[in-house]
């Protein structure tokens, strides 16, 4: 038998480093105390982890991505830990990171109070600041069996993982908990060595519980069912942050302060855009008069635009006999995500969920020639799904959708053009609306996970798709993001994320590439040699919904759209009865230029009229008093409360069209 070696020969951040037998992570880096975890071969691991021959070692900085993620991981064990000593009975659910926070899911008996979050916040400071550590065990089966014998949905994760699906599929988080390898628990251990709570979970885990004592908060509480499924037993949830010091927790708690003064469900109410009557339905809005204008504002610039882009117009029903689906191949895939059928003289009908396989009818509606390619494909098609009332918010998540949705359909060798059109377009689109700071992410399907059998096609279909759509991402400049396993079941796609005013992100455009549907529907067009050739689809969606950008407008502007959106952008202000008439002139001319106007001839006190205008958000305040009439102008307020006195009225005209029709997103403000 060959000697010990005496030596490990180490890859430490790409350079070549040794170190003695028996080294962790923790003693290589001991002397830098931000790293929490380190990837050593490709995987996180605990800084316990004890390091061997050849090993590639790569630190992990707590406010990196990664390391906010194990920060954030621990810190739902330390609440966990807290409840369970608040709550003996609770019993534990899933407690995974998420963006910006965490969660855990507890089964209790009666929900938690704010008063409860204030005794549990006091809790996790006293188990933060002992300085407990966390330990990782591996276990048998049986051993996690028999160590998590009082926590019943631990045990059923436990059996799932070893079923046909994986514990990590079991539920959105459970990942965190078991899946695919060997099982491990977590200890927290004290200062005495004693183990005094302990998880099933996957880690890693930060070295001890001090490090997460700069900046926590537990932020809200609320109801959520078992494994997601309303057949199950309703959870309360537990939500909160981390963060690595203070100052950063506190500029989180004012974004999302800012996020809730711009929540578009509130201004929806106040500015009279829209409304959830209870009478029609959860996630089934109604726009009112002054949303309606936004939407039609939107819908006419999209359409020009999309015709300006060689598209062509056409429209669809609402439902479709049940067999379309299956020919398209969303049934049985996307049954889930459906309404369920409606029968008809024995023949079911769905609600549909999607445009595509309508605009397949029309293209194989009568023979098509190679000259018409590539052949666009438009409409506003407003689709249903079967949303789940629990995941339902606002307009950003609804079951009533209107797409501005299209299909090109092209020759294989035209296909990289076409997505490069498309994807210039959606971009194009999006910063005439005021958003330009994007990245993209590139989905494609999962090969080796339990959902791969989710997706059709060919290996070579699939990398040839792919790499078209790689391609034509990496040549925008953009940063692109990979996103294993998120495809369609037909084909790779491309989304754009878009940042708002506050910097939260939105998926936004997409466009996929299909070459499923037109084999299932035998699309054909004639080549130039006379051979029948089957097309290649390409789906694109600008704004994913209409509802959904509308509600992301909203926050986006916290109401207040730019001039060529608003509602109302001009609001007439007399100083006095006596000028109503002379306001009324002016918004008589603007009128004629097509600018929507509004004069408040209310017995309002000014200084409310002000008040009032201010709440409505008009771009533009036009004010008149006994000196402006007198000398043929008015006077301008802005937004921002600065003015401009005395401008002549057919400036103030000229000035207010300009800015409309110029599409200006920018707030107009005194010269």
């Amino acid at each position: 038998m060959a000697a010990p070696a005496e030596t490990l020969h180490l890859y430490v951040d790409g350079e070549a480093q040794q170190a003695t037998p028996g080294t962790t992570a923790a003693e290589l880096f001991a002397d830098e105390q931000d790293i929490v975890v380190a990837r050593i071969n490709g995987t996180l691991k605990d800084l316990s982890t004890e390091l061997a021959e050849g090993d590639d070692v790569v630190p992990v900085r707590i406010h990196e991505p990664e390391g906010l993620e194990v920060l954030r991981h621990s810190a739902a064990h330390v609440m966990a830990q807290a409840v369970q000593q608040l709550r003996p009975d609770a019993k534990l659910g899933i407690g995974p990171y998420i963006t910006d926070g965490f969660y855990f899911d507890f089964d209790v008996a009666e929900p938690f109070t704010p008063e409860d979050l204030k005794k549990l916040e006091k809790s996790m400071m006293k188990i933060v600041k002992s300085g407990q550590t966390f330990r990782r065990r591996v276990v048998t089966h049986d051993e996690a069996l028999a160590e998590m014998a009082e926590e019943p949905y631990k045990i059923e994760l436990l059996g799932l993982s070893q079923g046909p699906g994986s514990g990590a599929d079991a539920a959105e988080g459970a990942s965190v908990e078991v899946g695919e390898g060997e099982i491990t628990i977590y200890d927290n251990v004290d200062r005495k060595g004693e183990t005094v709570w302990k998880d099933l979970c996957r880690g890693p885990h930060l070295p001890n519980t001090k490090l997460i004592a700069n900046g926590y908060a537990l932020t809200r509480t609320g109801g959520a069912y078992w494994r997601g499924s309303e057949k199950n037993p309703m959870l309360q949830r537990i939500y909160g942050t981390a963060w690595p010091t203070k100052e950063q927790l506190q500029e989180y708690k004012d974004r999302l302060a800012e996020a809730e003064r711009r929540d578009h469900r509130r201004l929806g109410e106040e500015l009279d855009l829209f409304s959830f009557p209870k009478t029609i339905g959860p996630g089934l809005p109604v726009f009112h008069p002054k949303g309606g204008i936004i939407l039609r504002e939107m819908e006419n610039y999209v359409r020009e635009r999309h015709i300006a882009e060689g598209f062509q117009y056409v429209k669809t029903p609402h439902i479709s006999k049940e067999d379309l689906f299956y020919t398209s191949g969303h049934l049985p895939y996307y049954a889930d995500g459906m309404f369920p059928p409606m029968e008809e003289e024995s023949v079911k009908y769905r609600l549909k969920a999607m445009n595509c396989p309508m605009h397949n009818e029309i293209f194989r509606s009568r023979g098509r020639s190679y000259r018409e390619l590539p052949l666009r494909f438009f409409e506003f098609g407003t689709v249903y799904r079967d949303e789940k009332s629990g995941v339902l918010q606002g307009l950003t998540r609804v079951r009533m959708i209107t797409q501005d949705d299209s299909h090109s359909y092209v020759t294989k060798e035209q296909a990289p053009g076409e997505v490069r059109h498309l994807l210039n377009f959606m971009l194009s689109l999006l910063r005439d609306f005021g958003m330009s700071d994007f990245y993209l992410e590139l989905s494609t399907r999962d090969t080796e996970g339990e959902k791969k059998d989710k997706f059709i096609g060919t290996d070579e279909q699939w990398e040839e798709a792919t790499a078209i759509l790689q391609q034509v991402a990496e040549e925008t400049g953009l940063d692109l993001v990979p996103d294993p396993g998120g495809a369609a079941f037909y084909g790779p796609k491309i989304s754009v994320q878009a940042k708002d005013a506050i910097g939260r992100t939105w998926q936004m455009s997409t466009v996929q590439y299909d070459f499923n549907q037109p084999a299932r529907f035998g699309l054909e067009y004639q080549a130039a040699d006379g051979t029948r050739q089957e097309p290649v689809m390409i789906h694109s969606a600008k704004f994913g919904s209409l509802e959904r950008f509308f509600g992301v407008l909203t926050e986006h502007y916290a109401g207040a759209f730019p001039a060529w959106l608003a509602p109302v952008q001009v609001i007439g202000i007399p100083v006095a009865e006596a000028f109503n008439d002379y306001l009324a002139e002016i918004a008589a001319k603007l009128r004629a230029e097509g600018i929507r106007v509004e004069v408040d001839e209310s017995t309002d006190r000014f200084p409310k009229k002000i008040r009032n205008a201010a709440k409505e958000k008009a771009p533009f305040v036009l004010i008149a008093g006994g000196e402006d009439a007198e000398h043929g102008a008015v006077s301008f307020r802005f937004r921002d409360g600065s003015q401009d006195n005395g401008v002549p009225v057919d400036e103030a005209v000229a000035r207010i069209v300009e800015h409309v029709r110029s599409r200006n997103n920018a707030d107009p403000t005194a010269a």
